[in-house]
């Protein structure tokens, strides 16, 4: 596998790797002064030619990043799940995904490309995500929750069943959600609610 993005999010799907007993075999990033990270060398910017046979995982925290990365990227990309977390076998996780140590993805669930289960997630039944939603550390949808394209689901927040939200929104750090968020909104509290919407 290869990783775009030596960050420290990189740091931790290269433990998602060794853990899984996969080769890392090389980073791209634009910092000219990164040469290796964690034991991983960093090959300088992105190349379509290097090992263009092995598959890549963007290693970018910012879903907004992450899009435009992924627009440009030749490689194939792959998908990444640390051993400890829990996938259903009747679950969907699509390829760029990365799925963090203790998260959980219940049967039924449906995970968009190039997103982030971050460390012990919970993402119950038949909960669909878009490409590029971020789910945080410690944060639970429950059954049936929507979070539409580039969404950012905030450390602890917690969104009760059937909740709708929408694309390219961010939901603070706890942060419950009990009704649906439209588009673009940044919601916080509990009960969670709107105090602005974006402009991307």
């Amino acid at each position: 596998m290869l990783l775009y993005g030596g960050s420290g999010h990189a740091k931790v799907i290269i433990d998602c790797m060794y853990a899984m007993g996969k080769e890392v075999h090389g980073i791209f990033d634009d910092n000219p002064a990164l040469k290796a990270l964690l034991d991983v060398n960093v090959v300088g910017t992105y190349q379509s030619s290097f090992l263009p046979e092995v598959p890549l995982v963007i290693a970018i925290g910012n879903n907004q990043i992450r899009q435009k990365v992924a627009q440009v990227i030749q490689h194939s990309f792959g998908l990444v799940h640390h051993p400890s977390a829990l996938i259903s076998t009747f679950a969907r996780v699509e390829v760029g995904t990365v799925v963090f140590h203790n998260a959980i993805v219940q049967a039924g669930a449906v995970v968009g490309k190039h997103c982030i289960i971050n460390t012990a997630a919970s993402v119950d039944h038949d909960c669909e995500l878009g490409d590029f939603v971020h789910i945080s550390p410690n944060a639970a949808l429950c059954g049936n929750v929507k979070v539409g394209e580039g969404t950012h689901i905030g450390t602890g927040a917690s969104v009760i069943p059937g909740v709708k939200i929408g694309k390219w929104c961010t939901i603070g750090a706890g942060a419950v959600v009990i009704k649906d968020i439209p588009d673009y909104a940044v919601a916080v509290g509990v009960p969670a609610r709107i105090i602005k919407t974006k402009i991307l």
